[in-house]
């Protein structure tokens, strides 16, 4: 009769989503951690922390996880996490840019180049890829808001690169220090 459990059977299930909900929590910390020591500690004047404390209160982030982890950004002596960029092409040939949030380089290099390898890619050096991409940002709106006309006057004036409107809405393309 092992394994009939009702009880050990909720037991296995809640482990499995508790593990996975683990995993996705310490990541969402990781950039709330990395944004607050990159920028000011409160989300109000840095976009970037400001961003990583939505997602993470969209995946249902406790508050106090979020506090603590702003805190262990101000805190000396904890983990440095630096952005590591890394270029390469995936298979056939298709251009691909992996931006990572590391605290040790020589690790992540080698898992993002066991990635590539595994999925019949390769490893490229420094500018084989990116200048083939733009960096920019992209700010949505609603068709409702204004016409097109209207929102293109705003989004020039404002200092946008470009803007595209349609049925379904307008997009403001701009350079990604200019979002907030």
């Amino acid at each position: 009769m092992a394994g009939h459990s009702k009880f050990k059977n909720i037991q296995f299930r809640k482990g499995a989503q508790d593990k996975k909900r683990s995993k996705l929590f310490s990541k969402l910390a990781r950039e709330i951690t990395a944004a607050a020591k990159m920028g000011l500690p409160d989300p109000v004047m840095n976009p970037r922390l400001r961003t990583a404390v939505q997602a993470a209160r969209a995946q249902n982030m406790p508050k106090d996880n979020i506090e603590r982890a702003i805190k262990k950004s101000q805190e000396a002596g904890g983990a440095n996490y630096e952005e590591v960029r890394y270029e390469g092409f995936g298979a056939g040939g298709v251009g691909v840019i992996v931006e990572a949030l590391t605290d040790n380089r020589n690790r992540t290099a080698s898992e993002v180049r066991s990635i590539f390898t595994k999925f019949g890619g390769n490893l490229g050096e420094t500018g084989a890829v990116s200048f083939n991409f733009d960096r920019l940002g992209a700010i949505e709106f609603d068709a409702g808001t204004a016409t097109a006309d209207q929102m293109f006057e705003a989004a020039i004036e404002a200092g946008a690169e470009d803007c595209d409107s349609g049925a379904e809405g307008h997009i403001i393309y701009c350079h990604p220090d200019q979002l907030h």
